[in-house]
């Protein structure tokens, strides 16, 4: 079985705060495994993890990024869309596009389409299409 993680844990997992929330999390984690069950993020829930971590708790991006990154590295927890691999992506902090509209690029891609923007940054992206050139 699979049980979906929503931001609030995964802040929990990262931040360690509330301490007594931060081992609730941690507990079930560990509750899973035991089980053989798996604990999956949504890459909604990994992008509003990166945003709150960098707005609510003052991490810079760089670090909000590899945190994220390093909770997919032992496969304990599982990404459901393309973040784990976005997130491997170097120099993802600084990279234009940045992460979400990558996310956004790679869901558009897996589900066999191409994606639209105006951002002329895509255009460093596969099946871009932009508009207004």
């Amino acid at each position: 079985m699979s049980v979906g993680l929503d931001t609030s844990v995964v802040l929990r997992l990262l931040t360690g705060q509330p301490a007594a929330q931060a081992a609730a999390a941690v507990a079930f984690l560990d509750d899973l495994q035991r089980r053989g069950d798996r604990a999956i993020l949504s890459d909604l829930v990994v992008a509003e993890t990166c945003f709150a971590l960098q707005h609510h708790y003052g991490v810079k991006k760089a670090d909000a990024l590899g945190a994220l990154h390093r909770l997919f590295e032992d496969g304990e927890i599982q990404a459901t869309g393309g973040a784990g691999e976005v997130l491997a992506t170097r120099g993802l902090a600084s990279a234009k596009p940045g992460f979400v509209d990558r996310l956004i690029h790679r869901a558009c891609v897996t589900n066999g389409g191409r994606m639209a923007t105006f951002e002329t940054a895509s255009a460093r992206l596969s099946a871009v299409v932009v508009l207004g050139r």
